[in-house]
């Protein structure tokens, strides 16, 4: 199992940024995994990739893939107190959900 975070690339985020948006999803989207998917996650040691995204658009894409294959998901906005304009499109979180599952959505993407 594991989960897959995408961040947009094209919004100039700072490292912090990035960490926090990336957090942000990851646990939104482990929040909204059943109870077993969770539990069995955490058992195996909680696998994350961080990918590139380039756009807004593209991460509601992924988004809808990702709910068509019943996997999880999270999009995050960002509040807009430091870096970027409130309710901006930072990071998808796809997952928890087996490997396979969560590659068919975001296994074109290239590492971040």
């Amino acid at each position: 199992m594991k989960q897959a975070i995408v961040a947009r690339t094209d919004i100039g985020m700072g490292e912090g940024k990035l960490a926090a948006q990336v957090a942000h999803a990851s646990l939104s989207a482990y929040q909204d995994a059943g109870r077993r998917v969770r539990k069995k996650w955490q058992g195996e040691g909680q696998k994350k990739v961080v990918l590139k995204g380039d756009s807004e658009s593209q991460l509601f894409e992924l988004a809808d893939k990702a709910d068509k294959e019943g996997i999880p998901y999270a999009i995050i906005r960002d509040a807009g107190h430091t870096q970027l304009e409130p309710g901006t499109v930072t990071a998808l979180a796809v997952g928890p959900a087996r490997d396979d599952t969560v590659d068919r959505v975001t296994g074109d993407l290239s590492l971040y």
